[in-house]
């Protein structure tokens, strides 16, 4: 089975490369930069908004994997609800097959599960538990 990339994502990751390679005098967009962008533009230009993975071309990939690499892997938030028999963990927003199999997903699958669970917004990782993050955060900052 093949996984598809959202366009979401490439985006983001020719963003993150955009931050850390800026284009140089002349405009030249890095190695990454211009792997990505080649995919993007494939997409916009075909209407369409996701990549299949297999078909990226290798340094599209790579660039991919390296900024996927530096996202956060599982959206647990240590509240795990399947474990006490919900079909959908409260914390994360998973499914309990999600839960109990995401260390075999391939980095595709678990970024359309990120995709999924963000755009719902339902899961304490981003209602309570998320605001209270942030007013520790900033009872830190100002403390």
């Amino acid at each position: 089975m093949s996984e598809h990339i959202h366009i979401t994502d490439i985006e983001a990751a020719i963003n993150h490369w955009r931050a850390r390679a800026p284009a140089a005098s002349g405009a030249a967009l890095s190695p990454a930069v211009a792997a990505l962008a080649e995919v993007y533009a494939r997409l916009v230009y075909a209407r369409q908004t996701e990549a299949d993975e297999a078909s990226l071309p290798a340094a599209a990939r790579q660039a991919w994997l390296a900024w996927y690499a530096t996202m956060p892997d599982t959206p647990c938030i240590a509240i795990c609800s399947t474990s006490q028999g919900d079909a959908i963990c409260k914390g994360c927003g998973r499914t309990e097959a999600e839960v109990q199999h995401w260390p075999a997903f391939s980095p595709a699958a678990k970024r359309a599960v990120w995709r999924r669970i963000t755009q719902e917004g339902t899961a304490l990782r981003f209602t309570r538990y998320a605001e209270r993050a942030r007013a520790t955060a900033g009872a830190a900052r100002t403390g």
